[in-house]
């Protein structure tokens, strides 16, 4: 019966999944005056110059979004190029293009999707979910609680096979669609249409979309995270924590701010994370949003300021990096099958350190610039053009470093490339814990069998067993605390543990066969 309800969600899953990809392909274009309109938000000066500019585009049936948006797109760009060369300034639109054609795209689109939205989110999303759901729950009576990691080495999906390769190639395409792309995510955004009305009042845009995704994904495998990690209250508290800063602080209570007029706002995301907090136009919608914009300001600069060192102190980066952060969370719940794909070389760990340190010193040196620009009027320090600076760490880092690689490469790098290789706070949070923590992973090295487990399962690439072995504390930077180490240690050699800073940096011990040593 258990192998019958996981094979019909297995086959739901796939259903929605593919009803979901496949909508992609379903209905037509035929631009009209309400499209343009809608496309610039209602601003009458661009609808005028996209009504002139759409003249040969007006009223013409285009059979897919790819045809739609390549003559909406070459139209557009040929106007703005013309406008600029004539130095009419004033017309020129300079949005971008590429939102533009996905929200005049919206309005043009012709088909079963947009006339039957609830439908079609009932056949992707709630399908997909349903059948999600049937295939993790049996997992709780797959007999007594504890360890279940078995055969992961053996599975396609869990160690680049096939399946992994598969599902990679998929995420990394849905990435470099959903941000460089997104004028072909029409019919998706059109799905999810009836939850962005509900929530925040007005019609989905990509990112809408993949912020729905994102939570959906670390509610149901957060479901599956409890289910394996069971025996483990540290695991199950952890898991209901970030499923519930993602649901409530990073997805819901912004829309709703939305639909009261107020800024887009998540509560629990900070620079250098968030590294167009300080972009121009977010401290002038802060500073004018009245007192509620002001709080958010003042909010947000406390969170990196005073909030990272104090919380880090006493209860290490673990207090974001695993049980706040979203980035964190899809890592610890859709990411959780992957985490031993993590590289445990001592390579890696050379190419980590300088290179999360690096992107750390790009944000602050990008940050720094665009402050300067704010400030003083200045487009330029010591020659270097900030606005290019900023774009090219939105690019590099924020898109393809962060999200591509970041999530695309889950099946193949393991669930914390980003978080280990890349995250500009996480090396903040990494240096406050590494020199100024409370916390630390104690060891008993004489209850360790030298089984690996501990390393195997650790999504930071650290080599947890050879503390063990010596019977050393673990304060490593890279640490998150999410404690799988320990809950997969057969032996309970591993610890958790907040005390006093005196003993952090213990020497390893060495058991023989006639004595017991500190190592030298």
């Amino acid at each position: 019966m258990t192998n019958l309800i996981r094979k019909s969600g297995l086959v739901l899953f796939v259903f929605g999944l593919g009803f979901f990809v496949s909508a992609l392909f379903f209905g037509k274009y035929q631009l009209n005056e309400d499209a343009l309109r809608s496309s610039v938000y209602g601003d009458e000066n661009k609808v005028a110059t996209l009504s002139e500019t759409m003249a040969d585009v007006m009223g013409k049936e285009f059979g897919n979004s790819h045809q739609f948006a390549k003559e909406f797109l070459s139209a557009f760009h040929q106007k703005n190029e013309q406008l600029k060369a004539d130095e009419q300034w004033d017309k020129v639109i300079w949005d971008n293009p590429k939102e533009v054609t996905m929200r005049a795209g919206k309005g043009a689109y012709v088909g079963w999707i947009k006339d039957n939205s609830a439908g079609a989110f009932a056949l992707t999303f709630i399908v997909a979910i349903l059948g999600a759901i049937m295939y993790i729950t049996p997992k709780f009576n797959d007999g007594p609680a504890g360890i279940k990691n078995n055969g992961i080495y053996h599975s396609s999906m869990k160690s680049r096979g096939l399946l992994g390769i598969i599902t990679g190639a998929f995420l990394i395409s849905f990435y470099i669609v959903l941000y460089f792309a997104p004028q072909y995510v029409v019919p998706w955004t059109l799905i999810v249409d009836p939850v962005s009305r509900a929530l925040s009042g007005g019609e989905a845009s990509q990112w809408f979309l993949y912020g729905l995704l994102y939570t959906l994904a670390v509610i149901v495998m957060g479901v599956r995270m409890i289910s394996k990690y069971r025996h483990s209250p540290y695991q199950i508290i952890r898991t209901f924590s970030v499923m519930f800063f993602q649901t409530a602080f990073a997805f819901i209570i912004p829309e709703i701010l939305i639909r009261l007029n107020k800024p887009y706002f998540d509560f629990k995301d900070m620079w250098p994370l968030n590294y167009d907090f300080f972009d121009a136009w977010s401290l002038d919608q802060l500073q004018s949003a009245g007192g509620l914009g002001i709080f958010m300001l003042a909010w947000g600069i406390t969170l990196f300021a005073v909030g990272v060192p104090v919380f880090t102190y006493f209860f290490g980066k673990r207090w974001y990096c695993s049980w706040v952060c979203g980035c964190g969370g899809l890592a610890e719940t859709l990411g959780d099958p992957y985490r031993q794909l993590s590289n445990k070389s001592l390579g890696a760990w050379k190419i980590e350190r300088y290179l999360i340190h690096g992107v750390l010193v790009f944000a602050v040196v990008m940050t720094a610039g665009v402050l300067y620009t704010y400030f003083t009027g200045a487009g330029s320090v010591i020659g270097i053009n900030t606005g290019s600076l900023r774009t090219t760490y939105g690019f590099a880092i924020g898109s393809v470093f962060a999200g591509v690689i970041g999530t695309g490469f889950y099946p193949l790098m393991g669930n914390r490339a980003w978080c280990r290789f890349g995250c500009p706070l996480a090396a903040y949070l990494g240096m406050v814990q590494k020199f100024k923590s409370r916390f630390r992973i104690t060891t008993n090295g004489g209850q360790c069998i030298s089984c690996g487990n501990c390393s195997t399962h650790c999504e930071m690439g650290i080599d947890v067993r050879h503390y063990a072995q010596r019977g050393q504390s673990i304060i490593r930077s890279s640490c998150v605390g999410c404690g799988v180490c320990s809950s997969v240690c057969p032996r309970g050699v591993l610890n958790l543990e907040v005390k006093d800073e005196e003993g952090r940096y213990n020497e390893p011990i060495l058991i023989g066969n006639d004595s017991i040593k500190v190592a030298e």
